[in-house]
């Protein structure tokens, strides 16, 4: 393969996606949510101010003095699993990538007109190739869906934040733009977790990275079911008390919870729209002049409508009951947020809950 062509097939016998479109694996919520970034009060203007601002050639220069760059004698590995990934999704320019020393495991794709993915020691020292493989084929899926411009805009303006902290104003209005950019970053990673399994086509390499993200390199302690029971327990346990501290956690951070990562991957691997991609069924790339953002938006608010009726969260069952005009709202209110029984109903749902977390 050159930096702008093909010339072999993946190392081992997997599926190729020509043309495909990001479309296809994008989580309804990573479109809704930036859908809802760009609609934020005063983002255009502020976007193209600091598109033209940052410095990016500062920026690849760094990476060039700081880190190596893989390639062919660097790294080698690496780079066959780069140009691996770009071919199963058919991402035609090959974009550079760098391994940074820092024993934290991390991956990420920036960049405004040329995406550079940068993997730390941390990450390359704990994955094993094919654990690796899904990570590298996330951030390759980050490129394609040009997430790399709203993930570098994001990593200023946290910086710019801390120098400013001291105008009261000033503060205000970046942290608005950070918050936002951190809600639909969160959301792209759900995104970038499936172009990952489309390019490893393996999903338990995929939940054993994330377990080791997780754990460290210690598999042989732990257990993807029981693992995914996590998820399922952060999900359904407590009461509005800690559906409030959920919020208030995920708000500084970049990323989903290790635990949600895995189970909304695992679900996603089960569905018919998984098993479609893999049979040659998928939206590309030359329609997506033409695809409709009233679809999408239709396609978001149905995630999100079936979210609050699925999800066993305390907060988002209470909306549920409100849209559904369940009675004495006001006492199941006062009941969640201060963990009451409630009654008999009551106490039985909690039983119930109980037995759930422990399974």
């Amino acid at each position: 393969m050159t930096e702008t062509g093909f010339e072999k097939v993946p190392a081992r016998d997997r599926r190729r996606f020509p043309g495909i479109s990001s479309r296809a694996y994008e989580h309804p919520a990573d479109r809704s949510a930036l859908v809802a970034l760009r609609k934020l009060s005063g983002f255009d203007t502020v976007f193209k101010a600091l598109s033209g601002l940052l410095p990016e050639r500062s920026l690849r220069l760094l990476f060039l003095s700081e880190s190596v760059r893989v390639g062919e004698t660097q790294f080698p590995h690496l780079h066959e699993m780069l140009r691996d990934a770009c071919y199963i999704l058919d991402l035609e320019k090959v974009p550079q990538m760098y391994v940074q020393q820092d024993p934290k495991p991390n991956a990420m794709c920036i960049g405004l007109d040329e995406p550079i993915i940068v993997v730390t020691t941390g990450l390359v020292e704990l994955l094993d190739e094919e654990e690796m493989r899904a990570v590298v084929g996330h951030e390759v899926g980050h490129a394609l869906s040009g997430h790399a411009v709203y993930r570098t805009i994001l990593l200023f303006l946290t910086g710019l934040a801390l120098k400013v902290a001291w105008i009261p104003l000033g503060n205000v209005a970046i942290m608005a733009l950070v918050t936002a950019l951190r809600e639909w970053f969160r959301k792209s990673e759900l995104s970038a977790d499936r172009a990952g399994l489309l390019v490893g086509q393996d999903v338990n390499a995929s939940m054993r990275g994330l377990m080791k993200i997780a754990g460290g390199n210690h598999l042989h302690e732990m257990n993807v079911d029981s693992f995914l029971a996590q998820a399922e327990e952060y999900e359904s346990s407590g009461d509005l008390r800690d559906s409030v501290l959920k919020i208030l956690n995920v708000l500084p951070r970049t990323h989903p919870f290790t635990t949600v990562r895995a189970a909304e991957l695992k679900k996603w691997s089960q569905n018919r729209d998984y098993q479609r991609i893999m049979d040659g069924h998928y939206p590309g790339r030359e329609e997506d002049k033409d695809a409709s953002v009233s679809d999408s938006f239709r396609q978001s608010a149905s995630h999100y409508a079936e979210s609050v009726r699925s999800s066993k969260d305390p907060l988002f069952k209470l909306v549920g009951d409100i849209a559904g005009g369940a009675a004495d709202v006001g006492g199941k209110l006062r009941d969640k947020f201060t963990g009451a029984a409630g009654g008999g109903s009551g106490a039985a749902g909690g039983a119930k809950g109980g037995a759930t977390g422990q399974g």
